[in-house]
């Protein structure tokens, strides 16, 4: 499993129904997409931003994505060539609600002490105790070995713990039933 989110900032008098609006025309070209796990359409208002999240299951159909003619390049058209944040999968757990729409997103990033493995460990921990929360659809935990970071990223009903906290306006999902659950070694 791979991780990865952009963040197109919006100016403060930007018109957020236009980015509602292209999800909702565009949002399902995704719904089939062969090696993605899910992708999150995730908005913020406070500050403007548009920020999909994803989960992929095959490295290749990513690269092809962002890379190949697969999609990204609407982006880079649309908005110029966002940084795209990315990190190594390390567990995922659907939660009790995972049939259901999630309406909020939230990710938590933490920095990685000296001991990596405790830290780790602690996370896998704490994520499995998220993804049981009502209303969780499903819960995630991935590793930026550049910054030495963790992300949490949590899909639900209600917005949890976060340092970031988003509406989702979309779900696709083609290959969420086949991702690795739990602890991905």
């Amino acid at each position: 499993m791979y991780a990865k989110q952009y963040e197109i900032a919006l100016p403060a008098d930007y018109d957020m129904g236009i980015i509602r609006r292209r999800v909702a025309e565009r949002g399902h070209a995704l719904d089939d997409r062969a090696g993605l796990g899910l992708k999150a359409y995730l908005l913020q208002e406070s500050p403007n931003q548009y920020a999909p999240f994803y989960l992929w299951r095959d490295p290749g159909r990513m690269a092809e994505f962002l890379v190949g003619g697969g999609g990204f390049e609407n982006i880079v058209r649309d908005f110029g060539r966002p940084v795209v944040r990315h990190w190594t999968g390390l567990a995922f757990q659907p939660g009790p609600a995972r049939d259901r729409t999630p309406r909020h997103a939230s990710r938590l990033v933490t920095p990685v002490g000296a001991d990596a493995a405790a830290a780790v460990e602690e996370a896998l921990a704490g994520l499995s105790a998220t993804a049981r929360g009502a209303g969780v659809h499903s819960a995630a935990l991935a590793l930026d070995p550049h910054h030495w970071q963790l992300v949490r990223f949590v899909l639900g009903e209600h917005d949890g713990e976060a340092t970031e906290r988003y509406e989702v306006l979309h779900l696709s999902a083609p290959e969420l039933g086949a991702l690795r659950v739990g602890r991905q070694w």
